[in-house]
């Protein structure tokens, strides 16, 4: 006899609405287990095996694949195709919730359960499609990113091939130009920026040791090495033939001046003219090779430091807010002395920048005081808690010519500089036999070198020692030629009396 209404093999039987519900939502934690429990074995079948394994690719990267995950993570093109397959991902996994529940649903359904069935798919569609949609928007921005800032080749032709075995071979350092780019829309447009802040950050690529060098904004006769087209036309320094102060020729001048006061010639195929006018420039005084300039607009600055909430400074004396000393302008108000102030990013800003009857040695000190407290509070947690925020604050005011070969090695190079103490030196007038003037560069560059032996060796005595140095110590260090003290030291709150 033949049955009126068989089963067919591969449909379950009838179940009730809470069977359907409960292996709907198992169905959605482990995709396409539902669809087996419903008889759906085929398609069942491939949703659980491609869920294996992407859980164990996934597991394999967390794991052991550190190298691999950040290259991927710095690859436009890696990134442009992750943001696809995750939308893609999402749409399926949305489809199999959906077909998990069709097959197990109760038959007939009542109108209440059909409702609460309906709901049930939406909720749980969209429990897995959120967070994927949220994945492929990060990657999609990152991907913008890595594509707007970064360029696509090495600057520097004679510069060492990136070897992913070792990526910093014949590189035992590397020299990055931060240049603090002051838009400031009350000057002609003509003049481009002033390069407001000019740090070299000299990192061991080894042990991530990592100091960081300031010179004076109104340094005047910046040297070219012999070997630039620069050293013809300023044979003697940029500046003027007799030793005159005139901020034409400070340093903070050289971005725009030089340029435009040379042959276009001379920048032939530079992408910006200014950062590599100060990269050999810098570079010569120091006795340091720039390997890449990394160049900030002030107002992105501030956007940065609010989208990741903030900073912590300790304000050791009133900051002044704005004010012009030349002018015999007051500033707006200061900035209160106190420990561990937490300050937005336009405070930020006029805490690295306020000089109304201060000296420029004060906000040099300021600034390193800020890259440490960014260093210290821009952690993994908090940068991809304000990802989007990040990334927007730095794709219109970060230009720099490191090329995106470097950036998954620098990302690892970070890691490394996380766990020592950042260093410090600064050049003021009349320490050292420093003059703004007329700087002694021969000087200057052994300063440095003893600098960054010092560094070098507190770093090692550091990581042997069983307790950290005091601030006495530190200080008593500071006072000898080329020892500065590491910045938690520089950076405590000790107010002035």
């Amino acid at each position: 006899m033949v049955d009126d209404d068989p089963t067919p093999a591969d449909h379950a039987p009838a179940t009730g609405f809470g069977h359907a519900a409960l292996w709907t939502v198992l169905g959605t934690i482990v995709p396409g287990a539902g669809l087996w429990r419903a008889g759906r074995r085929i398609p069942g079948g491939i949703a659980l095996v491609t869920f294996a394994l992407l859980v164990a690719g996934g597991a394999t990267l967390a794991t052991g694949g550190r190298q691999l995950l950040i290259g991927a993570a710095t690859d436009p093109s890696v990134l442009t195709a992750a943001a696809t397959g995750l939308v893609v991902l999402a749409l399926l996994w949305a489809a199999v919730v959906t077909a998990t529940y069709l097959a197990l649903r109760p038959r007939p359904a009542s109108p209440a359960q059909r409702v609460a069935g309906a709901a049930l798919v939406g909720v749980l569609s969209f429990a897995v499609a959120a967070p994927l949609a949220v994945g492929a928007g990060m990657a999609w921005s990152t991907a913008e990113f890595v594509r707007t800032v970064f360029t696509e080749e090495e600057p520097d032709p004679a510069a060492p091939t990136v070897d992913a075995a070792d990526p910093w071979a014949g590189r035992e350092r590397l020299n990055l130009l931060v240049i603090g780019g002051d838009y400031d829309s009350s000057r002609d447009a003509r003049l481009s920026i002033r390069a407001d802040t000019t740090i070299v950050a000299s990192i061991d690529t080894r042990s991530g040791v990592t100091t960081l060098i300031s010179l004076p904004r109104n340094t005047m006769r910046m040297p070219f090495p012999k070997t630039s087209p620069l050293h013809r036309y300023y044979p003697n320094g940029f500046g003027p033939a007799a030793v005159v102060d005139d901020d034409d020729f400070y340093l903070d001048a050289m971005y725009r001046n030089v340029p435009a006061t040379v042959p276009a010639k001379v920048f032939a195929g530079a992408k910006n003219p200014g950062a590599e006018v100060m990269k050999a420039s810098v570079g010569e005084a120091l006795g340091l090779p720039i390997d890449y300039y990394v160049q900030i607009d002030m107002n992105g600055f501030k956007q940065f430091v609010n989208a990741i909430g903030g900073i912590i400074v300790n304000i050791n004396y009133p900051v002044p807010v704005g004010g012009d000393t030349d002018r015999k302008i007051p500033p707006k108000r200061y900035l209160p002395v106190g420990p561990e102030q937490h300050l937005g990013g336009g405070d930020a800003l006029w805490y690295a920048r306020g000089r109304y009857g201060l000296k420029d040695y004060d906000r040099m000190a300021r600034q390193r005081c800020v890259i440490h407290a960014v260093a210290q509070q821009a952690t993994p947690a908090n940068l991809v808690l304000n990802f989007q925020q990040v990334l927007a604050s730095g794709k219109d005011s970060i230009r720099t010519d490191v090329p995106r070969a470097l950036i998954a090695p620098m990302a690892e190079l970070a890691g490394r500089i996380q766990g020592t103490k950042l260093r410090s030196l600064a050049f003021e007038t009349g320490v050292d036999g420093w003059s703004f003037l007329n700087p002694d560069f021969a000087k200057a560059r052994k300063r440095v070198q003893q600098t960054l032996r010092a560094a070098g060796k507190a770093n090692d005595a550091g990581a042997s020692a069983s307790a950290a140095p005091t601030r006495a110590d530190s200080e008593a260090a500071a006072r000898e030629l080329g020892k500065n003290p590491d910045l938690d030291v520089a950076c405590a709150y000790h107010p002035a009396r």
